[in-house]
């Protein structure tokens, strides 16, 4: 054991590292129940489904569940260890840092990762082709984490079900984070991956939007806002929200499941053919800078944390040292305005200990000089300067990115 890193109602996590032969080692997460919970049998019957029925999914965006044991009287999982944050933490660092809402291209990028996951979840089968029918019922914020490397996970099926699971649910039983249940989980009836398509919505329309969509005095008052209640269109909050981001998100958060998408695949492919006809399509590569930037702060005062690239990476030969010795390296995000650049020297070499984003406005009045030089329409120059500023850039590089990937392509 390396650290206690959390402890939830029903279980303690723990960093840890597993050792082999020849020095092998492998950094991972323990989930152990708690010891007061261990000689209740509806809890431990709760911890070994979620390890058994996680340890069946092998998906690049669901957390791996790698080994089931028991020391005494106490179960624990071991699972993969990821570097990264969850979305509750993402968005707070968001709005901490003055950017506000979460980006919507960002947002649109984790929503079809977890998308990716969930279909895979849902159409898994069993070794003789059984649908296993599995349904997380609880697709939250804290559940969706996103890695420094870009990658999204989907976190904890401690209360998903499957259709062959040892222990099933009570008909009516209801179990899940309220505010993100879908009206048929707060009813109680049975379930199906169309739950789990509405709680997306929901966690989505957090991010673009900057509110909760159900909220109550009382957990009643959270069931009839999530039964009855109105869903503004995130236009409401938000008015120049894209009207085909604003289609797709009410279409997850219709409350008659028959009128919502009827597959996680389906709410994806929406997704990204929005994004590529957009003018900005992130990678995983842009969205592990967007968020070493957004925790640079973190990021610096833990560096024992955030293995640099030479301790990630030993050549196989001398021939590959010296080609990479020979690697030119580009920022991957260049602020253009000169007074920004004198102002923060650690930017080109990485040792920036926070960005300045209240200095982006500043560069985006100067880099915007070279474009009016092309006889520009007034339209075209807001868009460009509203794109670049949405994207935390300088007007200068996104123009350059633009015309790269124009080229790349033709």
């Amino acid at each position: 054991m390396l650290d206690k890193l959390a402890v939830g109602g029903m279980a303690e996590i723990f960093l840890a590292r597993q050792e082999g032969v020849e020095g092998f080692q492998k950094t991972v997460v323990i989930k152990r129940i708690r010891p007061h919970l261990s000689s209740q049998q509806n809890f431990v019957r709760m911890f070994l489904n979620e390890a058994m029925l996680a340890a069946q999914l092998s998906h690049p965006n669901i957390v791996q569940i790698y080994d089931l044991g028991k020391i005494n009287d106490s179960y624990f999982i071991a699972m993969e260890y990821i570097f990264g944050r969850d979305m509750r933490k993402i968005m707070a660092k968001a709005q901490a840092k003055g950017i506000g809402n979460f980006p919507m291209e960002y947002a649109l990028k984790v929503a079809s990762s977890v998308c990716e996951g969930l279909y895979y979840a849902h159409q898994k089968t069993d070794a003789q082709g059984v649908p296993l029918s599995i349904v997380h019922r609880d697709i939250t914020p804290e559940n969706i984490f996103v890695s420094f490397d870009g990658t999204v996970k989907i976190l904890d099926f401690g209360i998903a079900k499957a259709s062959n699971q040892i222990i099933q649910t009570d008909v009516g039983e209801v179990k899940g984070k309220l505010s993100y249940m879908s009206p048929e989980q707060c009813n109680g009836y049975v379930l199906d991956g169309r739950n789990d398509i509405f709680s997306l919505g929901v966690v989505l329309y957090e991010c673009l939007t900057g509110f909760r969509l159900f909220t109550g005095e009382s957990e009643a008052a959270v069931v009839r806002s999530i039964i009855d209640g109105k869903i503004y269109s995130p236009s409401y909050f938000v008015s120049d929200i894209s009207p085909i981001v604003e289609e797709i998100l009410m279409k997850a958060l219709e409350k008659n499941r028959e009128n919502r998408y009827q597959s996680a695949w389906e709410m994806q492919s929406a997704i990204n053919h929005f994004l590529s006809q957009h003018e900005f399509n992130p990678t995983n590569t842009h969205l592990a800078n967007f968020l070493k930037q957004l925790f640079s702060d973190e990021l610096k005062a833990n560096p024992a944390a955030f293995p640099t690239p030479s301790a990630q990476f030993t050549p196989a030969s001398p021939l590959a040292a010296s080609r990479l010795a020979s690697t030119q390296i580009t920022p991957a995000v260049n602020l253009v305005s000169p007074k920004v650049m004198e102002a923060h020297p650690g930017i080109l070499s990485g040792e920036l200990e926070a960005w300045p984003f209240e200095e982006w406005e500043e560069a985006e009045e100067e880099s915007i000089h070279p474009l009016k030089n092309l006889a520009l329409s007034a339209e075209v120059l807001a868009k460009v300067e509203r794109a670049a500023t949405q994207h935390r850039m300088g007007i200068t590089d996104l123009v350059r990115r633009i015309v790269e990937d124009w080229a790349k392509y033709r």
